[in-house]
């Protein structure tokens, strides 16, 4: 059993500021190293670079899950778009991903889906609609042993996270999107703030497995504001955390 001294809490969060908000700048792909997209240089660099990272606007929150920013970033509705570059990754291979500061008050899950592109379209063209029902789950932690995945357990961690894909998914090409959800406003909705990245993925190897209809979500529609764990007030005394969305599909 927890429970936060919210007016602490909402003092350092206020303190903080912009500053506080976080997205990932770096990443390792099976070995290789690769930038993120980054919003405070990129946009001002000639020629701008190409990235595996779809672009986002800055490091503030989503606060709307109806929006098509919701999926992998964006703002004024319009969502993010595809970038230049693909990065290859096995089956069964590991991301580690490199998150900005990120603060102590900014409590809440990690989690990562991947969107399988369908075929005859290319990821560096694809942009998904908000009807576009693709997305899986393949990690997330959320609040374990008294601690937080977003705080604890990623600053442990040197504000990194990783992710393994599933050994037997089959190859093709795939967006994944990573998101930390921040709750330390979430006692009412609109209030908790999703933080997230795409990244373009080519996937390779031997596998055969794609996840049933079941584990399928689309963004928009896979939060909603009834959906657990997007209303959760962190202020008041909980034991556990449901984290949003589908289940994990491992690969089964």
């Amino acid at each position: 059993m927890v429970s936060f001294p919210k007016a602490l809490l909402a003092v350092v969060a206020c303190a903080l500021g912009v500053s506080a908000h976080g997205y990932v700048d770096t990443l390792n792909v099976a070995g290789t190293t690769y930038s993120g997209y980054l919003p405070y240089n990129d946009p001002y660099t000639t020629p701008a670079p190409q990235r595996i990272e779809r672009p986002i606007p800055g490091n503030g929150p989503v606060t709307d899950v109806t929006l098509l920013d919701i999926q992998c970033n964006g703002s004024g509705g319009s969502g993010s778009s595809p970038a230049a570059l693909v990065a290859s990754v096995p089956a069964g291979g590991k991301i580690a991903l490199h998150w900005t500061a990120w603060p102590s008050s900014h409590v809440g899950p990690v989690i990562t889906y991947l969107g399988k592109v369908p075929s005859g379209d290319a990821v560096t063209s694809y942009k998904p609609t908000g009807s576009d029902v693709i997305w899986f789950k393949i990690d997330a932690a959320g609040y374990e042993n008294g601690k937080w995945a977003a705080t604890d357990i990623l600053s442990s961690q040197n504000s990194t996270w990783t992710v393994t894909i599933p050994s037997s998914l089959a190859p093709g090409q795939y967006i994944m999107r990573h998101e930390i959800i921040a709750l330390h406003q979430a006692e009412t909705y609109p209030g908790a703030q999703f933080y997230m990245d795409c990244f373009q993925l080519q996937v390779t190897g031997s596998g055969t497995k794609t996840p049933e209809s079941s584990y399928l979500v689309s963004f928009p529609g896979g939060y909603t504001s009834t959906t657990p764990g997007i209303v959760f007030d962190v202020y008041n005394s909980f034991t556990s955390y449901p984290i949003p969305g589908p289940a994990v599909w491992n690969g089964n």
